[in-house]
């Protein structure tokens, strides 16, 4: 899988498209095991040599609903995917992101890895948000 317009239809196939730019498309991933839904983007990003990464990012919960010092020390721990803030309506946000280098990429990772994301946020979302699915 070299170009996210390929990314694109694989998901598209399986996924109703909430979100659907060029380099950026959006999903409600459904957790099976829960009946939760995690909201989940998709984008194309480059570094500074130009070289290509898919993203997968997921808005988690508020930033002041929880300590940045301990999103860092999470950060330290997690092998897949990192915290980050973002901006949502002109609030900061936790996120939970990972990227994968096109030259390293499959669909079969780009599954695990939005499966592991998705979890794993929504467990954030949960724990903090006294059981709401807000994302």
């Amino acid at each position: 899988m070299n170009t996210f317009a390929g990314i694109r239809e694989i998901i598209k196939n399986d996924n109703e498209l909430v979100h659907d730019e060029p380099f950026i498309v959006g999903f409600e991933y459904q957790i099976k095991e829960t009946n939760r839904r995690q909201s989940i983007f998709l984008a194309e990003i480059k570094d500074d040599n130009d070289l290509r990464y898919l993203r997968i990012e997921t808005t988690v919960i508020p930033l002041d609903h929880y300590d940045a010092e301990k999103c860092l020390r999470i950060n330290e721990k997690l092998r897949i995917g990192y915290l980050a803030v973002g901006d949502l309506g002109g609030s900061p946000y936790i996120k939970m992101c990972h990227n994968i280098p096109y030259s390293n990429l499959n669909m079969e990772e780009v599954e695990r890895a939005i499966s592991y994301i998705a979890r794993l946020a929504d467990d954030f979302e949960f724990e903090f948000e006294d059981g709401a699915d807000i994302f």
